[in-house]
């Protein structure tokens, strides 16, 4: 056994979670330090790896915001857990609970008699001056009285070892979802140890959350429906949003998804309207309906709140529970609690004063070089400061300010954070921490998650804990008894074949929206990366084949993907094509648009989807500041190309087939009916139709060379190019094949859905059909009839290429716009 502690610099005048007050390493932290001991360093660092892997390969996130390398930025997991002994959680969960309970009569009272101001307990101007205290919502019912279905708690523990609240979250509480990832990946670290420990399960709290959101549902004898409402990607905790949503089997949904019906709250799907029953917000309260509430938010349901009034949708939490989250409230909570509760707080606020008060302000100014100044409101435009920190100067400013609007501003003891271990890579070095607690709304009562969310400082010497700051995570652990076999996530019942599903009834447009144009994308990119590589590989071995590079040249040019001669060199024009942030048909635009898609869809991709997609994005980063190595892009262009062929692979054998996988499908049809269309047209009216090193090209564009090859056993000419490329119905991409496969999906959706069938599209592949190749080599004419013949293929081409967009549209119109055929001839 190796000595972790030999470099360890002990903290100062702060609890160690690790070390008692002598240095030695405390009871319930032995068995995990004597494992450590005995592990080699490469052992460790193999868990640490795996970790990071883990990590990587999960998607796992956390967007830092204002940050250039923010958007997904890796979620930061420590190696180590941090333990908590059992007795000691009993205490910690039983002053959770208690907060919970009085928090949620605060809410209750706050929107109902507001009996704590009117008997003095809770000053006006803290509550009726808070951005969060919503006005359209007094008078409201809860259902079953709970305001509070998720609440959370963020705890640190003094150098005493007692623990203190730093601040309660109350509104759309975060961090649950991140705390079980964090369970699912370290648990797997150590396994054995995870075991021996007898660490208690998490699964039943979200097991009470699906319970309690489902009986409290006004669902009126039907299946509720709930969903989880978020803001969106852009969200600096999304993933979470995204795993909770697949973690309890609700739809993720955002407020584009949902309408408001006669008071009545519906979720719009392909098959049309269904009714929304409870809805678990990630959303900030004044967001939630630009109709009452904040009418600039472009987030929220108009008309949720009437809804919501009616009792005809429940939303946890409540809107208008951010009003909870005034650091200047828990001042006021000792006297709350001892009214309405009959109770001492188990778990004390850090000492904090609402400078509204004169003698608190004086206390306040007193103290100012020993305590944080916070606002009280979070529309103040200031940033939290120490008065440690200021000079005099500074300080005399601050207290100017204070006395000028007292009301506006909190005041509070500076917190000493406990120190915990964490593994630097080589050793163990000690951090500061907080800790962020769960609690749900049962029948019986507020459960606490045996765990939680251990939040690490960034820098050795830092006092504030912020995962917008840098900070990182760490797993819970609560040391003690467990049920044995593990816990399941859903209530058991009885399933009969009454009960089978084959379909997700409640799938959003907007994600089948965005599934059609993640297929056209993938198909883009895929078309426009053969056409880059063509050209590329021609342009570096231009001495051998200039005839080819310039048919290819001319083909991007007419296609859009390469600019006019005008525009610059042939060099500059290829690197605008392939990395041009600027042009729009670049093949870089192109895949930050299929990432954008992906990532508006994640929720249904699977895991090895969207690893592949993982990958497509690394290949994707190599495009930024790439150097002018057009022997390095070729081979960035061959890696694509094969990631992109994983893709389509993924999506036609690893994807349950839904309407989402349809539609998806029918976005990569349509896109390659129309690129292999449009190219094949543009090759035809070149004049290259008979240069063979053309023609060669033109089946590596099509996919074909290989089966081509083994066919003929000789070099590329006309005829048999042409019938591979368009009529060979065996070849995927043969554009028969497409129209075919195209036309007999659209079949089944125009019978499920009732809608009158594409006769043009069918009349247009019968044409195709129906084309006679020995037109082409008929001796009776000339050379002036097969340019005539070739013409009119490719007008052909065109018009399919035009019937294929108009396909499209009309997609767009009845499924993601919802406008019906009758609606388009009306306004027509």
């Amino acid at each position: 056994m190796h000595d972790l502690l030999a470099d360890y610099p002990p903290p100062a005048g702060a609890y160690h979670e690790l070390l008692d007050a002598k240095g030695n390493v405390r009871p319930h932290w032995r068995r995990l330090y004597e494992q450590l001991a005995r592990s080699r360093p490469e052992h460790l660092a193999q868990r640490e790896a795996m970790l990071a892997r883990q990590i990587q390969e999960n998607g796992v996130t956390y967007n830092v915001y204002a940050d250039p390398d923010g958007a997904d930025r890796p979620w930061e997991l420590d190696l180590l857990p941090n333990l908590i002994a059992a007795d000691e959680w009993q205490q910690i969960a039983a002053g959770v609970a208690q907060r919970a309970t009085l928090l949620n009569r605060v809410l209750a009272d706050l929107y109902g008699p507001q009996k704590l101001i009117a008997e003095g307990l809770l000053p006006t101007e803290l509550v009726f001056g808070h951005n969060n205290f919503l006005w359209p919502c007094q008078g409201m019912q809860a259902p079953g009285g709970t305001w509070l279905h998720l609440y959370a708690v963020d705890l640190a523990r003094a150098p005493d070892g007692r623990w203190w609240v730093t601040a309660d979250r109350t509104q759309a509480p975060s961090g649950a979802g991140y705390a079980l990832e964090n369970r699912q990946i370290v648990s797997r670290a150590f396994p054995e140890l995870y075991r021996d420990l007898r660490v208690q399960y998490l699964a039943g709290f979200f097991r009470t959350l699906q319970d309690t959101l489902a009986r409290q549902a006004p669902s009126g004898g039907e299946t509720p429906l709930v969903v989880l409402l978020t803001p969106g990607r852009f969200n600096e905790s999304y993933f979470e949003h995204l795993y909770l949503a697949r973690q309890l089997g609700y739809p993720l949904v955002e407020g584009s998804d949902l309408t408001v019906r006669d008071a009545t709250l519906y979720l719009k799907t392909l098959a049309g309207l269904r009714r929304v029953h409870a809805v678990l917000r990630r959303l900030d309260d004044d967001y939630c309906d630009p109709l009452e509430l904040r009418t600039d938010s472009a987030l929220g349901v108009p008309g949720l709140l009437e809804a919501v009034r009616r009792g005809r949708v429940l939303v946890a939490n409540a809107l208008g529970s951010g009003v909870l989250e005034s650091p200047g409230l828990p001042g006021f909570l000792p006297a709350i609690s001892e009214h309405l509760l009959g109770e001492e707080l188990l778990l004390p606020s850090i000492a904090s004063w609402w400078c509204g008060e004169p003698p608190v302000l004086d206390e306040a100014l007193e103290k100012l070089d020993q305590l944080l100044v916070r606002p009280a409101f979070p529309s103040q435009s200031f940033t939290p400061v120490f008065g440690r920190d200021l000079d005099e100067a500074q300080r005399a400013k601050l207290a100017a300010r204070l006395k000028l609007r007292p009301y506006a501003y909190v005041a509070q003891a500076r917190a000493k954070l406990s120190q915990a271990p964490v593994w630097d890579g080589s050793g163990l070095q000690p951090r500061a921490i907080g800790m962020r607690v769960f609690a749900v709304a049962s029948a019986d009562g507020y459960r606490v998650m045996p765990g939680g969310l251990t939040r690490v400082a960034a820098e050795a010497d830092a006092e504030v804990v912020s995962m917008q700051r840098g900070g990182a995570s760490k797993d819970t652990w609560v040391l003690g008894t467990r049920q044995s076999g593990g816990e399941p996530w859903q209530t058991q019942r009885t399933l009969g074949t009454a009960d089978l599903v084959r379909s997700d009834p409640f799938l959003p447009s907007r994600v089948v929206e965005n599934l059609y144009w993640f297929g056209r994308y993938a198909e883009r990119c895929e078309g426009n990366a053969r056409l880059l590589r063509i050209m590329l590989a021609r342009y570096v071995d231009d001495d051998d084949d200039p005839q080819a590079l310039q048919s290819a040249l001319a083909l991007a040019q007419e296609l859009g993907l390469l600019a006019d001669p005008e525009e610059g060199e042939l060099a500059e024009r290829l690197l605008q094509a392939l990395l041009g942030s600027d042009w729009p048909a670049s093949l870089r635009s192109n895949l930050q648009r299929l990432q954008w898609a992906a990532g508006s869809v994640r929720g249904k991709l699977s895991q090895a989807n969207w690893q592949a997609l993982v990958e497509l994005q690394r290949e994707a980063q190599l495009l930024e500041g790439q150097p002018a190595d057009f022997g390095e892009l070729l081979d960035f262009l061959n890696r694509l190309l094969m990631s992109l062929a994983a893709l389509s692979g993924f999506a036609l054998d690893d994807m349950t087939r839904d309407d989402g996988w349809r539609f998806l499908m029918f976005g990569r049809y349509i896109e390659r009916l129309q690129f292999l269309c449009d190219s094949f047209a543009g090759f035809l009216r070149s004049g290259s139709a008979t240069d063979q090193s053309a023609l060669e090209w033109l089946l590596e564009l099509g996919n074909s060379s290989i089966t081509y090859r083994t066919r003929y056993l000789a070099s590329a000419q006309l005829i048999p190019v042409l019938d591979l490329l368009l009529l060979d119905e065996q070849n995927p991409h043969a554009v028969i094949f497409q129209m075919r496969t195209l036309l007999h999906s659209l079949q089944g959706l125009h019978e499920r859905f009732e809608l009158p069938a594409e006769r043009y599209l069918a009349y247009l592949e019968e044409q195709l059909a129906a084309f006679n190749l020995g037109s082409l080599e008929n001796p009776l004419f000339g050379p002036g009839n097969t340019r005539a013949v070739l013409e009119g293929l490719a007008d052909l081409l065109v018009a399919i290429s035009e019937a294929a967009g108009a396909v499209s549209d009309h997609l767009g119109l009845r499924f993601f716009a919802h406008v019906d055929v009758s609606q388009r001839t009306q306004s027509s």
